[in-house]
């Protein structure tokens, strides 16, 4: 299988060129990600664990479903590539935002948040996550707060900002 190639981007999130994935990687490119919360009708948020065979942040938690962007390939069409791969569901996606990279907090992503609902059952893909379950929001604030260590920096971030947003009426 061929390597991954991604658009390497600058601070505004403007293509530069593209690269390979270890390359991007290795060197701390900034480039392109997305994250999608998938809640089901009762507005309880997936929260997966991630593999141990990912290359970053093995086994921690994380946002419902996530990935890279391909070169070229826009966010809206990534949130619902990542959605049908890593969780085998088809949901259209509400677009919430882009955030800007901050280094390796963000792991030198620029990372487009998506949203969606529904009751189908999720079907993980065992390369890219190790288990799931949904929790109130309530729930996994409880979880962050005790062990904010067993979850991304990214999804904390995102988490947070969604909070706030939600707080905020937007």
């Amino acid at each position: 299988m061929s390597e991954e190639i991604f658009d390497v981007v600058d601070q505004d999130d403007r293509v530069l060129y593209q690269a390979p994935r270890s390359v991007v990687h290795a060197n701390h490119w900034l480039h392109r990600a997305v994250h999608i919360f998938v809640f089901n009708s009762r507005g309880e948020l997936l929260v997966h664990r991630r593999s141990a065979n990912k290359d970053e942040a093995p086994l921690k938690c994380t946002s419902s479903a996530s990935g890279h962007l391909s070169a070229g390939e826009s966010y809206a069409d990534a949130a619902g590539r990542e959605l049908e791969e890593e969780l085998g569901l088809k949901a259209p996606v509400e677009f919430l935002g882009i955030f800007p990279a901050n280094g390796a907090m963000t792991s030198f992503e620029h990372s487009g948040l998506y949203r969606t609902t529904t009751d189908d059952t999720p079907v993980f893909d065992p390369g890219e996550i190790l288990s799931g379950e949904f929790y109130s929001l309530a729930d996994v604030q409880a979880m962050i707060e005790r062990d904010p260590d067993d979850f991304t920096h990214c999804f904390r971030a995102l988490f947070q900002w969604y909070l706030e947003r939600l707080q905020s009426g937007h």
